[in-house]
């Protein structure tokens, strides 16, 4: 028979409990900003606020207290501010407060909570004055001896004066009752003590979260993308750096610019077979007799021609980004040198590149499970560190997403240890969790999906992802128009208004936008119907180029909005508005007092009308005066719905900015 329950719990001896203070009682939870649980750091920039949160509750009723405590790259002393309740009506368990990141690096945080006890029993004293209880000495008692600790620990004369004669009023015994019940509730002596007193039963959060802070550019960037040899080389593109400059541009973007194999070498259009003088892919690097990812191609220019050009453009206030492709031609010096480094068939034979229905031809993959593994990795250091070394701070890296993910979150950690201004584009255009992967292990930049996202459904569904869901801690995304891979259906066929339409969109809704040379020109003939490549592309001959296309000024004028408007150079802070039209899609930006609101007709072919209904929420009064910083127009809005009429063949767009809002 099984034992009675008594008899049971007697002969079972009780749990011993570990030795020290109880267990806390405090309890801090689902904190934010976070990563994957703290896994990866959460991204700011250089002089951003950050606002942080969290759940922070205990049993009982009991006041609590709570800060941010933080501390920049190399700092060893704790800062702090204050954290509140959200939303003190209802005692919600949710805090929040926030702090300011100056300086470039890896920035750590915690939250620390504690039990305000002078608070606690302040708030007991003053309701039961209030309830007219006739003697109180025993709880002036409690409060002396805080008064008395809370003295011993005032970090000021003034602090410490204040609660001493606080103690004085309280303990003296001639002193009538409710004068030792004001000076126990003054509000002055709250203040004091709270700065004084012991942070009873605190708890710090762990483990300590991180944030990765970079140079504004990382956020906020407008690049322009050219084959410097179309321009002349090195000192050709040199001498345009003043004008992109005044065009708004503060990226240069340049294709690989190392030797191109002969062997396997493409013609004009992607022919198999080359002919005499065809200068073949940048992206096919690797010359058995000129070099490999460390070389310069002589036809561009010197290593000196080349610094040169990244000095001028510093001094324009333009990082020259350079194209970072781990992939080889078959004259890759490393294929003699090092060829475990590369995959081999059965057969001795290399496999080329593919990703169907394209073809390369003329490049080799990297053995990434080499068992040499290590040698490969340092070597890509060593070659990256000497293009760092160069004053190259930009890189954008080419099919990320083909290479394994420990190696690039070490190579840029690495890198970055001494140099935390250099920013990594990810050109990843795959599957979105490997996208976003990327974007945690350390590329500070995304290419994204908004190249394919023309309607308006798809534009609000897709923005709203990047700027208020998870992503936004990590995910800074880089809305290329076009890129010498990617011609898009909408461009090749909706004419010039199409590149206008896109033109806008990429550049008041992200903080980065780039173009690729030609998009200025409206060059939309693609090699074939429903191709994405370009007839007669760049990436297989050189052109003759010049920036003079008819859509520079528009360019210029819509980059100079974006410096002269802080609204637009943020993402999290959009906010769609209603059309009542599929064929407008508007939205507003608000940044401390500049607001601007955008209104797009998306339809290249035809006359769109509608509305743009807006927010309470945006802070307006009810009747304000906007500004077309486009076209210099003024126009009379209210709150709610404001008629708007867009023509592609006149206008496809309104830019407004609040005048007397």
């Amino acid at each position: 028979m099984p034992a009675h329950p008594s008899t049971a719990a007697e002969s079972r001896p009780a749990p011993e409990l570990r030795a020290g203070p109880p267990p806390a009682r405090i309890r801090i939870e689902r904190p934010s900003p976070v990563v994957d649980g703290g896994r990866f750091p959460a991204k700011r920039c250089v002089g951003d606020t950050v606002e942080v949160s969290a759940d922070i509750l205990r049993d009982g009723h009991d006041v609590l207290k709570a800060v941010v405590k933080y501390r920049g790259p190399g700092e060893r002393e704790w800062r702090e501010q204050p954290l509140a309740h959200i939303d003190a009506h209802v005692k919600g368990d949710r805090w929040a407060g926030a702090f300011s990141v100056e300086d470039m690096g890896d920035w750590t945080w915690t939250i620390e909570a504690w039990v305000d006890v002078f608070a606690a029993w302040r708030q007991e004293l003053e309701r039961k004055v209030a309830f007219g209880e006739p003697d109180l000495s025993g709880e002036l008692s409690e409060g002396a001896l805080m008064l008395r600790e809370a003295a011993a620990n005032a970090p000021d004369a003034g602090s410490r004066r204040t609660i001493e004669h606080a103690l004085h009023v309280v303990e003296d015994p001639e002193a009538p009752a409710h004068a030792k019940y004001d000076a126990a509730l003054g509000p002055e002596l709250l203040v004091a003590v709270e700065h004084a007193q012991p942070r009873h039963e605190s708890v710090d959060m762990e483990p300590h979260l991180t944030l990765e802070v970079d140079r504004v550019r990382a956020r906020f960037s407008t690049w322009y993308e050219l084959f410097p040899r179309s321009f002349g080389g090195f000192t050709g593109v040199t001498e345009q750096i003043p004008k992109l400059a005044e065009l708004g541009f503060d990226v240069l973007y340049l294709p690989p610019i190392h030797p191109i194999g002969a062997k396997n070498r493409k013609g004009r259009n992607n022919t198999v077979i080359a002919a005499p003088g065809d200068p073949g892919s940048p992206w096919a690097i690797g010359h058995a007799e000129q070099g490999g990812h460390d070389a310069i191609h002589p036809e561009l220019g010197t290593r000196e021609e080349f610094a040169e050009l990244v000095r001028t453009g510093r001094e324009h206030g333009i990082d020259v980004a350079l194209d970072w492709a781990l992939n080889a031609s078959a004259d890759h010096p490393w294929l003699t040198e090092h060829p475990e480094w590369f995959n081999a068939r059965p057969d001795g034979t290399l496999k080329y590149a593919e990703n169907p229905p394209k073809k390369y031809q003329d490049i080799y993959n990297f053995n990434w499970n080499s068992e040499d593994w290590r040698g490969l990795w340092q070597a890509f250091y060593e070659i990256l560190r000497e293009w760092v070394d160069l004053g190259v701070r930009v890189f954008r890296v080419d099919n990320p997403h083909t290479k394994p993910f420990p190696f690039w979150e070490w190579l840029i950690e690495e890198i970055r240890k001494d140099d935390p201004d250099v920013l990594f584009l990810a050109e990843a255009f795959t599957r979105r969790k490997v996208m976003q992967e990327l974007a945690k292990l350390g590329f500070n930049q995304s290419y994204t999906y908004f190249t394919w996202k023309n309607a308006r459904w798809e534009l609000v569904e897709y923005l709203n992802e990047l700027a208020h869901g998870e992503e936004r801690e990590y995910f800074r995304p880089n809305f290329f128009t076009n890129t010498p891979d990617i011609l898009t259906e909408y461009l090749v066929e909706g004419g010039p208004s199409a590149f206008y339409i896109r033109l806008t969109l990429a550049a008041t809704l992200s903080p980065t936008y780039g173009i690729y040379s030609g998009f200025e020109h409206y060059e939309n003939v693609p090699v074939q119907l429903g191709s994405e490549e370009y007839l007669n592309t760049e990436k297989f001959e050189t052109k003759t180029r010049a920036l003079d296309g008819p859509m520079l000024p528009f360019i210029a004028r819509m980059n100079q909005i974006r410096h002269e408007h802080p609204a637009l150079q943020q993402l999290t802070n959009l906010r769609f508005l209603d059309t009542e039209n599929e064929g407008l899609v508007a939205y507003a930006k608000r940044w401390g007092d500049d607001i601007v609101m955008v209104v797009v007709n998306v339809d290249p072919h035809h006359t769109q009308e509608g509305v743009a209904i807006v927010p309470y929420e945006l802070g307006l009064p009810p009747a304000f005066e906007v500004e077309d910083l486009l076209s210099g127009e003024r126009f009379d809005w209210r709150l709610g719905r404001n008629y708007v009429r867009l023509d592609p063949a006149f206008r496809t767009a309104h830019v407004l900015t609040v005048r007397n809002g």
